[in-house]
Formats: structure tokens, sequence, C-alpha cells
């Protein structure tokens, strides 16, 4: 446990957070980071030209930060309950503008895939996040701000869209790359000055065993699932790789149950509350993935296709920016249906919302006007499943486990956007209508995307009215035996 000695600076912890100036500021870090999400979208037809590489290398640029991320999540938040989650988050922020400053210098391969690598790994930023504003705010802000910040995961992807795309169309591809070094520096000097540290503290050993199985396995898994198109789902290199996530998660798995600190607490995690939530949360994560799939292509098919739009990628950052800022409105209106009925009433409207707004894209998908107001409706239920998740995990962990908890929900997200990926893939391939010599996706593909989208969000809605009944919103108490850091001591 930690017992380090008093520092002088530390024993006068100067003035209290502002609350107002804290959030702004993370919710600032977490758009940041979010950003990564679609930063190269705009150039990713252009890559194998800019990096001299095939379409299938270049592609690695994309996979290798989804696969850093589901790595360094529930990694970085262990950490930051063991150590510091304000700590945490700012080394997080350094790899950001690390990776960035290498992409900004790379015109190959290999230096761009380790700077997309090393974006990848600061995607634990909104959970360490939520997790300082659980220790630092009163109780009457918490609600709401938790909300901003995990909504801050979809703003921040929504934004930068259109910003990317304008960049890449007016500037060199280079200067993506500079400007999110600038805005991660920006976040850093935030977090130095208006965000203190955390005294909340678990203290224990890392668990590097724990940390190496879990890397494999989820690894193994994500890659199958990424290239499984591309590699054929019944290769043996996809077979083996799936295989290999079982047999390496399943090990992984009784391992952390026999050891003294894990990596996850798993008994934590198979609470009702957590494990509902968090198997919620893969169906959000696939069903909102599912409309980033479906409306960029549908803006962008030739208008010759009698379903396509024929508009340009700036379009389609437009046509999606409105999301982000409808699911930052929603923020405030979540926390106020979970302060009065609790997170799990708001859970479910977000399911039901984002159900229906895929009901509307299957009739109405003609006009732009139309798939803005799909993405709108979808960012509103987002919002408010979103805005929901942190106040049932908070409500079922203990602050020593705040991080590591809220680390993997945003890990089953991901789990769910992966996926989703992976399944309008296989339906718009499967589906295509031939135009000029080229297979395009259907619009009778479109449709089973959405409603496969819809069936996602169903699915999200009963696995909420499994989750306890009583309002949760009420953080759950540390257990007596968790010691406090020198600072709370101080």
């Amino acid at each position: 446990m930690s017992d380090a000695p008093v520092r002088p600076a530390e024993a006068g912890r100067s003035a209290p957070p502002r609350p107002g100036a804290v959030v702004a500021v993370l919710a600032f870090a977490g758009i940041t980071v979010s950003l990564m999400q679609t930063l190269v979208i705009p150039i990713v037809p252009e890559l194998p030209k800019y990096l001299n590489a095939s379409p299938s290398n270049a592609a690695w640029a994309v996979t290798a930060t989804l696969l850093a991320a589901a790595v360094a999540t529930p990694m970085a938040g262990r950490i930051g309950d063991m150590f510091g989650k304000r700590l945490m988050l700012l080394i997080s922020l350094v790899l950001l503008v690390c990776g960035s400053v290498v992409c900004a210098l790379s015109d190959a391969l290999v230096p761009m895939i380790v700077g997309r690598t090393l974006q990848g790994l600061a995607s634990a930023v909104v959970p360490l996040g939520i997790s300082i504003m659980r220790d630092e705010l009163p109780p009457e802000k918490l609600a709401g701000s938790t909300a901003l910040m995990s909504a801050s995961l979809g703003v921040g992807g929504a934004l930068g869209l259109p910003a990317a795309a304008f960049l890449a169309d007016h500037f060199d591809w280079h200067a993506l790359f500079w400007t999110s070094a600038a805005l991660g520096v920006v976040a850093f000097a935030l977090v130095m000055l208006l965000v203190p540290e955390s005294t909340v503290r678990s203290g224990g050993r890392f668990d590097a065993v724990g940390s190496a199985g879990l890397a494999v396995g989820l690894v193994s898994l994500l890659l199958a699932v990424s290239k499984g198109a591309d590699w054929g789902w019944t290769s043996g290199t996809t077979l083996g790789l799936l295989a290999l996530a079982v047999v390496v998660l399943v090990a992984w798995g009784v391992f952390e149950l026999r050891t003294a600190q894990p990596l996850v607490d798993l008994r934590t995690t198979a609470r009702r509350q957590v494990l509902f939530t968090n198997l919620a949360s893969i169906a959000f994560g696939f069903s909102m993935f599912a409309m980033s799939l479906v409306l960029p292509q549908l803006l962008q098919l030739p208008a010759q296709t009698g379903y396509g739009l024929g508009r340009s990628m700036l379009t389609v950052g437009l046509v999606m920016a409105p999301q982000g800022l409808v699911m930052m409105a929603f923020a405030p209106v979540s926390a106020a249906i979970t302060k009065a009925k609790g997170p799990k009433v708001t859970l479910m409207i977000g399911a039901v919302i984002v159900a229906a707004g895929y009901g509307i894209n299957i009739v109405l998908m003609s006009e732009v006007w139309h798939l803005v107001l799909v993405s709108c409706v979808i960012g509103a239920g987002v919002g408010f499943a979103y805005g929901a998740m942190p106040a049932l995990i908070m409500g079922a962990v203990p602050p020593s486990e705040t991080a590591a908890a809220n680390s993997l929900n945003t890990l089953m997200r991901s789990i769910g956007t992966s996926v989703a990926s992976a399944v309008a893939g296989v339906v718009l391939a499967q589906m295509t209508i031939s135009l000029g010599g080229h297979a395009l996706p259907s619009e009778n593909g479109f449709k089973v995307v959405m409603a496969i989208g819809a069936g996602a969000a169903a699915l999200a809605f009963v696995l909420a009215s499994f989750l306890p009944r009583h309002n949760p919103a009420t953080p759950a108490p540390a257990p007596a035996a968790v010691e406090p850091s020198a600072e709370a001591v101080a």
C-alpha cells in the first residue's frame, strides 16, 4: 500500500479546486484525445501514396491506434488508481503529443504506425477524467460533469471529422498532426495549472502478468475482428487469432481470480450493476459506430446509384458535426434525469432514442437534411446513454477502483465499435450493385446495417432492464481496508 512520507508541498494542498475550471479542462482533454478517432479518416484513401505503401499496409495507421487504445485503457486506469489519476492523465497527454509529432514528421509507413500507436496509448484520458471528477467535485455537480466528460468521447470524434477534412483539403496532410500536437500541449498545460491530483489511491503492486495476458488476448481478438474481412473470415490467420484470444482470455480470467491484486477485479466486474452496464456499453458502441459507417458512404456514393448523394468529405464532416453538439447539449438533460429517476432509466431512454433514429434512417435517406436529422437523433440517444454509464459504474465500485472500472467500461464501448465495423463490412460487401464495372454497397445493404444498429440499441435496452431498480447514482463507499495516501493524511 502507499506509505510515502509527506512532502512539504503536499502538506499544504493549496486552495480547493474550482469545479467549473476542472470540468472544462478535463472535457477539453477528453475531446482532444477523442479527435484521434477521426483524424486520419479524410486522408485514408491517399495514405498509400503519402506513405509509399500498399493499401493493406497503410490501413495499419488506423488499426494500430485501435489496438493500442484497447491495451492501454484498462492498464492506465489501474495505474491511475494506484499512483495518481492526474499523473496518469498527464502521461497520456505526453504520449499523445509525442505520437502527433512523430506522425507530423513521417513520410513512411513505420514511423506513422509508431506515432499512431502512441496516440492510441492516450485513450484513457476520458475514464481518468471521470475518476478525477468523482474524487474532486461536490456531489451536486458530479452527475452533470461526468455526463459531459463521457459524452466528450463522441463529441471529439464528431467535431474532428469536418475539421480534419478542412485541413486535409487546404493544407499539407502533416498539418493534421501538428494541430493535434498543439491541442495536446494546450490540454497538458491546462491540466497542470487547474486540475488537482486526487488523494484517493489504492496502492499495491501492478499486475504485470495480468497486463500481459490481457494485452495478448485483446490484440488477438481485435486483430481478428478488424482484419478478418481482408484476410478472410475462414482463413487460418483469422481463426487462429480467435482461438488464441479465447484460450488466453480464459486463462487470464482464471489468473485474475487467483491473484491478490489483479489488474481487473473480476468479482467487482461480475456485480450485476457493473456487468450489465458493460454489456450494454458493447451494444451502444456497436450501435453508435454503425451510423458512422453508413452515413459517410451514403453521402459520398455517386448520385447515379439512385441513393448516393455524391458529396465531398467536407460535407460528410459538416453533416456529422451536429451529432457531437447534440451529445454535449443533452449531457445536462441526461444528468437531470439521472438525479430524478436514476441512471438505469436514463440508459433505457437513450436506447429507445437510438433505435428510433435508425428507424428514421431506414425511411429517410434521400436528402442531406435527412441524414443530419438522423445524426442528431442518434447523437441525442448516445448522449443520454454515455451520461448514464459513469453513474452506474461509480454507483457500484469504491473510489479506489473508479479509474480501472471506468477504463474497462470504455474498453467495452471500443469492442462494440470494432464488432460493428466487422459486421457492417460483411453486410455491405455481400449486398452490392454494379456501377461502371465497380461493386458498390446496395441501398438494401445500408438498410440492413441500419436495422442491425436498431437491434443493437434494442439489445442495450433489454440489458439495461436487468440493472437494479433502486437509484444507484450515489457513489459506492470506499472499503475500510483501503489506506489513504500521504496527501490524504496531510
